[in-house]
């Protein structure tokens, strides 16, 4: 015997705020501006244009993602001269140096959490779009897992910020950030906006508009 369905709110006539989680039920009589009855939010059954936004963010950050890598993260000017790094050279230059476990560190939060986000954030959209009814347990961890690391991805420019300090206070050399820094925070500040916008809750409601298996099909 098949175990039925949990019934969702959805389901069950009622609207969840987006702000403070109170679940409302919409009046009989309808209307054109539902707000929460506790904090006065507007109330949306799903998040209004979740997968377009999320499809934007993604693609905008997606295309930022190459000059952030390929154009230079910091410019360093002293009595030898100037000298431009991108984050990969920065990353050679740390491994080279005996400084592997850094490198390793700012390779990784610098260049494979963002790659990794945008991937994952395709393919939550895509999966979403097309209602797949796969793993949406696992889909859903990787939701939550993205929007966690989304705050540790900003390491470059707390190391630029920090240098900068450093050397500029000893006298030593002046220290700039280059344009892949604007283009590396645009795509940090891309990622977790897409992330708000998407509502995971798109991946549930395909199973819940699945047929029961013990109802005829027509």
């Amino acid at each position: 015997m098949s175990q039925r369905p949990a019934l969702t709110a959805r389901q069950a006539g009622l609207l969840s705020c987006h702000i403070c989680g109170q679940l409302a039920r919409p009046p009989a009589t309808g209307g054109h501006a539902l707000r929460c009855p506790r904090c006065n939010a507007p109330l949306h059954l799903r998040k209004p244009a979740s997968l377009a936004t999320t499809w934007a963010l993604v693609l905008a950050a997606a295309i930022l993602f190459v000059p952030a890598n390929l154009l230079p993260m910091m410019t360093t000017a002293s009595l030898l001269g100037t000298q431009h790094d991108t984050i990969m050279s920065g990353v050679v230059f740390l491994w080279q140096s005996g400084s592997w476990p850094l490198a390793a560190v700012v390779f990784f939060a610098s260049v494979m959490v963002p790659l990794l986000k945008i991937i994952a954030l395709v393919y939550l959209a895509a999966s979403a779009q097309r209602r797949s009814r796969r793993q949406p347990l696992q889909r859903t961890r990787l939701y939550r897992l993205v929007e966690f690391v989304g705050r540790w991805s900003m390491l470059d420019i707390y190391v630029i910020t920090i240098l900068v300090a450093l050397v500029q206070f000893q006298g030593l050399a002046t220290i700039q950030a280059g344009p892949a820094a604007v283009a590396f925070g645009a795509v940090v500040v891309l990622t977790m906006f897409a992330a708000m916008s998407f509502d995971p809750r798109l991946i549930w409601d395909p199973l819940a508009d699945a047929p029961h298996p013990e109802q005829p099909h027509d």
